[in-house]
């Protein structure tokens, strides 16, 4: 709020001649009125608006996406992404490959190649520095599939809140709350897997763990050595592939009837650099958490033991630290999921994320109109029968986001002065000791 003084002196001031003249009060009204104006009712609206909430995401490498559904494209601009980093389309064509519709019968049956252009921020294959802009134009819309969602809401989707809310929203394909946006999302956090993967070689792998009642034993994965080959070999992405069939018979029995199913996805960060997050409000699973719930369908997250640390005593669940054959401080066990106090200790983070079952399904539902009156709803259109698989790369992307972000954080505030070589260690990937990228 911006407050103008007048040159008026206030009582009691010194004047000129060194004098003060407190006996000369002005009444309030006349002081205020003299010395002082008030902003005007016009200038308060104007500082009261609200711009553009909720689409950016961090802190020092920060996401803007934009783009609806049904529109003419969706993308994202990249703020505060290194200079000289090697970039082209190719870096994001993968991950945006793995996430697009239409890649097997237990996905979306819409059609988009989801082809990225990079639009600005590149100079001679390698980043500037400036912001880098993103598009992905749509080019599989069928609006009329939607025409019965603009006069009633579809149960358990953001049709009404957006309503709720807005007063008004994007009928097409969901507008916003279409998984469509996370395209912005997977293209930044292919940049950010890049710089993790080339400064720390931090790896970041997901997988499918649980599709409706099909759950894969934790025992049947070992996090030290799963490779993404594994989890690409199959079309719901479980690294074993007998339980993959197991999941793939479990999808197929519901997208025949015009139903869907939920799942879990499971997230392991290898080579993390320690000391990322901070106490007591941005603590690092806070912000992991922050960022996975974020994403469409997402209905809960923990980290390391999670809810099943609530049966354990402290004695079953304490990771008791040891010295490795390097001379590291190191833990026996991981029941923590590689953070502790906030902030991460160099084990590897794990996270579990579920998803609800996608609420736009083909069979008869009961709902409301926009105006209010009771009726029946059968949706058409062409929808995940369980969105697990392809939210794999949107879960790794977020975490990527998240730990890009937070390495920034502590290369600004912890490592500007020489480090405390007896109990920090360095956030680079010393050139001895290549990582092993498991592919």
């Amino acid at each position: 709020m911006a407050w103008s003084f007048s040159t008026k002196q206030f009582p009691g001031a010194p004047f000129s001649d060194g004098s003060s003249r407190l006996g000369s009060f002005q009444p309030p009204s006349k002081l205020y009125s003299s010395s002082l104006q008030l902003p005007s009712r016009q200038s308060q609206s104007k500082r009261l608006e609200i711009q553009a909430s909720g689409s950016t995401f961090g802190t020092y490498f920060r996401v803007t996406t934009f783009g609806e559904s049904h529109g003419g494209g969706v993308g994202c601009v990249i703020d505060g992404c290194p200079p000289r980093l090697p970039l082209s389309e190719a870096d994001m064509q993968v991950d945006l490959d793995r996430r697009r519709p239409g890649q097997s019968r237990i996905t979306s049956p819409r059609k988009e190649t989801d082809t990225c252009k990079i639009a600005s921020g590149i100079a001679d294959g390698q980043t500037t520095g400036s912001p880098i802009k993103v598009e992905v134009p749509n080019t599989g819309q069928r609006g009329d599939d939607y025409s019965e969602m603009s006069l009633a809401y579809r149960p358990s989707h953001a049709d009404a809140t957006y309503d709720f809310k807005y007063g008004v929203r994007s009928v097409q394909g969901g507008g916003r709350s279409s998984a469509r946006e996370t395209i912005g999302r997977v293209a930044a956090g292919a940049v950010a897997k890049k710089i993790l993967k080339q400064y720390s070689g931090t790896e970041i792998i997901a997988y499918v763990s649980q599709a409706h009642k099909v759950v894969l034993p934790e025992d049947l994965v070992d996090h030290e050595t799963v490779t993404l080959d594994q989890i690409e070999s199959n079309i719901v992405r479980c690294p074993n592939p007998e339980y993959a069939e197991k999941m793939i018979a479990a999808i197929d029995a519901v997208r025949v009837r015009g139903d869907s199913v939920g799942g879990v996805v499971t997230c392991i960060v290898r080579n993390v650099p320690r000391g990322l997050g901070s106490p007591v409000f941005d603590k690092l699973e806070a912000e992991l958490a922050k960022a996975i719930m974020s994403i469409p369908a997402s209905n809960g997250f923990e980290v390391g033991s999670g809810f099943a640390g609530t049966f354990m005593t402290g004695s079953e669940h304490n990771d008791e630290f040891y010295m490795d054959e390097h001379g590291k401080i190191r833990t026996k066990t991981n029941r923590s999921g590689g953070i502790q106090g906030g902030i991460s200790n160099g084990e590897i983070i794990k996270m579990r994320i579920a998803f609800k079952p996608t609420p736009t399904i083909s069979r008869k539902q009961n709902t409301v109109t926009r105006d209010k009156h009771e009726t029946e709803l059968i949706v058409r259109g062409r929808h995940d029968p369980c969105v697990a698989p392809r939210a794999v790369p949107v879960v790794e992307t977020m975490v990527a986001l998240v730990l890009v972000d937070q390495l920034m954080a502590q290369y600004a505030q912890c490592m500007l002065f020489p480090i405390n070589p007896a109990l920090q260690e360095p956030l680079q990937l010393s050139e001895a000791e290549p990582v092993q990228v498991r592919i």
